[in-house]
Formats: structure tokens, sequence, C-alpha cells
């Protein structure tokens, strides 16, 4: 059997590609939905159970690779470059994802002259301080934060656990041999589950477009349009840029590679429920090594948030058009800054979109009620920024593996079969 043979998914359908089958299930969703209207929860139990089972293998599957691409790299000092860069690349792509959505809400005024009433009972949470980030980081107790799924305390415990089991030498071998056979066997799994995609995202699109019919979204779908317009430029300007310049590949290569993850990722607007996905997408048919991956994909599904940064700069100026307040350009600045800091301040806490937006338009003075104004249209404005966080998780890993001599060039340049 060849190597391709090998990596060559499990399918419903043999003979056509698995990102194929996902997207007709999308489309599929899409028109059900449409026809359906609120009768389409009747197929929501097909999203749910799909997300159900891509939600089974993140702890495992996080923890699990974590060790091992630990162990694997063999030097605790080349795990801290890899994850200097790691951190850099995305706050970089961070600002820049901020400073477009500005750019965008800029040019097209998406809150300009409307007449809308909103929900002002939307109330914004506080951010934690940083000290409380700071200490929430080490679990207390590892078992209850797998337990939990807390994944930034996963991590930590996991990155402790390889970094032990290099320095203690041969007496870590058995166990690393464990966690190894571990993780294939949540390889093997996350491919299991992937063979239901197509259905899975078929029940959850035809859920969401038969909630949100056009008495939904046509007042606000202007600022849905200009978050979508700015998702893409982000992704084809910024994203390709850096694949293109900074690791010499073909882009191409990097979406047809990314295209499974990138559509669950829309269509369950989840990074974290993506990651296993992201995972194999990353490892077989972009050539990222295991190493590499099971490191940069965990922090970045927890860390990154370059859509949701995105979001915060297109909402912002919504909001301000909207109330009628003039923004000047230290105040761009300051959403620019506080955007992009706020993105690893508020890692791993729930409903991070909305704490960093409270946090953005508190910095320049705008009304926190104002949430209410687009909170109806969130989940589609969500699907959009959660493909873009991943779409830049895959980015910088395939970036990150390139620059340490990681990147199997043959695996992400072969044509894909399915």
């Amino acid at each position: 059997m060849s190597d391709d043979d090998k990596k060559t998914p499990m399918s419903f359908i043999p003979g056509v590609p698995l990102w194929a089958q996902i997207l007709a299930g999308l489309v599929l969703g899409a028109i059900a939905g449409a026809l359906l209207g609120d009768n389409a929860t009747v197929l929501k139990p097909l999203g749910d159970i799909f997300i159900s089972a891509i939600k089974m293998l993140i702890v495992p599957l996080v923890f699990s690779t974590l060790v091992v691409g630990i162990t694997g790299m063999g030097d605790p000092q080349k795990m801290g470059r890899i994850g200097l860069r790691t951190i850099a690349l995305y706050l970089f792509t961070t600002a820049f994802a901020i400073a477009i959505g500005l750019l965008a809400s800029t040019i097209f005024q998406p809150g300009a002259g409307l007449d809308l009433t909103y929900d002002a009972s939307v109330e914004a949470k506080e951010a934690p301080s940083l000290v409380e980030i700071l200490v929430g980081l080490v679990p207390q107790n590892p078992i209850d934060a797998l337990a939990n799924g807390n994944i930034l305390q996963i991590i930590v415990f996991a990155i402790g656990l390889g970094i032990s089991l290099l320095l203690i030498g041969e007496r870590g071998a058995p166990m690393t041999r464990v966690f190894e056979s571990f993780a294939e066997a949540m390889y093997k799994l996350t491919e299991i589950v992937m063979a239901f995609a197509p259905f899975g995202v078929f029940g959850l699109i035809a859920n969401v477009s038969g909630q949100y019919g056009l008495d939904v979204l046509l007042p606000l779908a202007k600022v849905i349009g200009v978050a979508y317009l700015a998702c893409v430029v982000h992704v084809l300007v910024v994203y390709t840029g850096l694949i293109a310049l900074l690791g010499r590949l073909n882009p191409v290569r990097y979406f047809r590679g990314s295209i499974d993850a990138l559509v669950v990722a829309y269509s369950s607007a989840s990074s974290s429920g993506t990651l296993p996905v992201s995972l194999r997408c990353a490892q077989d048919n972009l050539g990222v090594s295991r190493g590499v991956s099971g490191f940069v994909l965990p922090v970045g599904a927890t860390i990154n948030m370059d859509g949701t940064a995105l979001y915060q700069g297109v909402v912002a100026l919504f909001v301000a058009q909207f109330v009628g307040i003039d923004l000047s350009w230290a105040d761009y600045g300051m959403i620019i800054l506080t955007g992009t800091l706020a993105s690893i301040g508020t890692a791993g806490v729930p409903g991070a979109g909305l704490v960093m937006l409270s946090i953005v338009l508190t910095q320049v003075g705008l009304p926190l009620e104002a949430v209410g104004l687009v909170a109806g249209i969130d989940r589609i404005l969500d699907m959009a920024r959660t493909s873009v966080n991943v779409a830049g998780d895959l980015m910088v890993t395939v970036l990150v593996g390139k620059s340490e001599g990681e990147l199997d060039e043959t695996t992400y340049n072969r044509r894909l079969k399915s």
C-alpha cells in the first residue's frame, strides 16, 4: 500500500473527495433549511450528534498529541523557540485582522443611517484580570481540568508532563510509547468521525438556515456583508501572502489542504470543536509533522482570535456610526492595540468574543448596551470569524513547520485524493 493510500480518509462515497462531500452537505443543508423554515429543527439532531462526537475527541486528542509532540521534539529549547514564533505570528496577524475590520467598516459605513431598536438587556461580561488569568493557567487538579475540558490548563499540564518525560530519559520511554499508541488511536477515531461530517454539516446548516429568515437578516445585511468581506480579504491577502512570501509555498495547496477544517469550522462555529479536524488536515494534507502540529494547533485554537479580532473592528465602528460618534485616529489605534492584547488576555474565557468586544468598546467610550444590536445575528457572524480563526491556526502551523524543517513538501504539494 502506498503512503498516499494510507492517508486516504474514510469516506461514504468512494472516489468523491471528503471536502467535496462536506461542501455538498453545506449547500444542501442551506437549501433544506430555507425550504423547511422553522421545521428545519427536525434535522438539528444530525448536527448535534456530529458536534458531540467532535467534542468527544478534543480532550484526549489535545492531551495525547501535545505530550507526543513535545517528546518527539527531543529538546525543550526547541519547544520554547517554536512557542515564541507561534505567539509572535498570532499577534501579528491579529493586529492586521482588526485593522482590516476597521478599514472595511470605514469604507462601507454599515451603521450609518440605521433606525433600529436593540436589546439593551444584553450585558457584556467583565474581563478577568491578568493575575486571574495567570493563576488560572495552572490546574490545581489536572484530572478536573481534563474532565471539564479546560484547554489552557490541559495544555499547561501536557507541556509539563512532556518535558518531564524528556528529562528522565530512558525511564520515560515506556510511558512515551503508551501516549504514542493512544495518539494513534485518537487519529483513527478522528478519521472515523470525519466520515460522518457531510451529514453533520447538513444538519447544522439546515438548522441555522431555517432559524435565520430574511426578516432577521435584512435589517443587518450590510454589517453581515462587511464582516464576511473583511474575513475573505484577511484570509486571501494576509494568510496567502504570508504562505507565499515567508513560506515560499503555493497558497492554493494551503486552501485545498485546509478545506475540511474550514467547512467544519463554519458550520460548527467552534475553533476547539474543529481542532481534531485541523490536526488531521495539518498532518495528512499539509505535511506538517505531528510534533509541530500537535503543539501549534492546540495553542492556536485557544489563543488565536484573528476572526474574533476582525469582528471587533467591524462591530466597534458599526456601533460608532449607529450612535453618531466620530472616532479619531488615536481611537483607531487604541482599538487595534486593545483588541490585539485582549485576544491573548481572554484566551480560554467563556464568551471570549463578547468579553473582547466589551473591552474594545469601553476603551473608546462607546455604549456597551449597543452589543444588543448584533446579538441576534451573532451566530451568523460567529461562523465566519471561527473559519478565519481556524484558517489562521493552519497557516501558522504550516509556516512554523517550514521554518523548523518539519514540513513534508511532497505531502503539501500532492494532489488530494479525498
